[in-house]
C-alpha cells in the first residue's frame, strides 16, 4: 500500500476510543486548536513521526482481537487521502472505522474529494469541535455536548446527519 501518514502516536489496544477493541491512530496536525483540547501536542503539523501505511496496516492486522480502528488527532481530515487508503484496506478485512473530527459532517462534505473519500470509508463519525464550556464527562466517546456520533453510511445516504443507534442525542 503506497503512502505515509504523520502521526503523533498509536494505541495498540483501546476500549475507550470507540466500540469494541480498537487500534487508535492519533494523526499529527490540527487547524482547530480547540481550547482545552485533550491532545494539544498533536496541533503542530510538523511534529510527530512519519509512518508508512504498510507499517500501520501490518501493526493493526497483527492482533486478531482488533475489531476496529479509530482515527483521532490532531485532525484526521487534514491527512484525508492516506487515511482513506488505509481505511479502505481495513474495511476489506472487515474492520470498523471510527473517526473524530473538529469539522462537522456538513463541513466535511464541502471540503473536497480526498475528505469525502475518507468520509465514505467511515462507519462512525464524532463530529464538531471540542467546546470547553460544553465539556461533559458523562458522554460516551465524546468530550462536549455539541459533538455528535453519526452513522456515516446512513448520513451519506440521506444527505443529512443521522445519529448512530445506541448513542444518545443531547438537546
Amino acid at each position: 500500500m503506497e503512502g505515509s501518514l504523520r502521526v503523533a502516536g498509536t494505541i495498540a489496544e483501546s476500549i475507550v476510543d470507540g466500540p469494541g477493541i480498537r487500534y487508535v491512530i492519533f494523526t499529527q496536525g490540527c487547524p482547530h486548536r480547540c481550547a482545552g483540547c485533550q491532545n494539544p501536542q498533536t496541533h503542530d503539523f510538523d511534529g510527530g513521526t512519519v509512518l508508512k501505511l504498510d507499517t500501520l496496516y501490518a501493526d493493526i492486522m497483527r492482533n486478531p482481537m482488533i475489531g476496529g480502528v479509530t482515527f483521532s488527532g490532531g485532525e484526521p481530515f487534514s491527512q484525508a487521502r492516506p487515511l482513506a487508503v488505509l481505511a479502505e484496506a481495513l474495511h476489506a478485512k472487515n474492520k470498523h472505522i471510527m473517526t473524530y473530527s473538529g469539522y462537522t459532517f456538513e463541513q466535511i462534505l464541502q471540503l473536497g474529494e480526498d475528505e469525502n473519500a475518507l468520509l465514505a470509508q467511515c462507519d462512525l463519525l464524532v463530529d464538531g469541535p471540542f467546546i470547553e464550556t460544553q465539556r461533559d464527562l458523562t458522554l460516551r466517546f465524546r468530550g462536549s455536548r455539541n459533538q455528535r456520533i453519526l452513522d456515516v453510511p446512513a448520513s451519506l445516504k440521506t444527505g443529512a446527519p443521522v445519529w448512530a443507534k445506541g448513542y444518545q442525542q443531547v438537546p
